[in-house]
């Protein structure tokens, strides 16, 4: 069965909505060209992450949600180096 993909367009703007949530839930205080990067980055991440445990992210809802958790996990990152 082959896997549902997101086009280029709807990737930037789920990915900024995964952003955008994300910095919410981490108090960030990000930009919206940052929500967007944390966001299609994040996904990313998050969709590599789980693939090691055997769940996969398809389509609009499964990249936002792999977008939110991300870019959650990379906001952490960021603020540990920081300290």
């Amino acid at each position: 069965m082959e896997d549902a993909q997101i086009g280029w367009i709807a990737a930037i703007i789920i990915g900024g909505l995964a952003g955008w949530i994300a910095s919410a839930i981490m108090d960030s205080g990000t930009g919206i060209l940052m929500n967007i990067i944390l966001g299609i980055i994040g996904a990313a991440i998050a969709s590599f992450i789980f693939s090691f445990v055997g769940v996969g992210f398809g389509g609009w809802l499964g990249y936002l949600i792999a977008g939110i958790i991300g870019a959650c996990i990379l906001i952490w990152l960021a603020r540990a180096i920081r300290r």
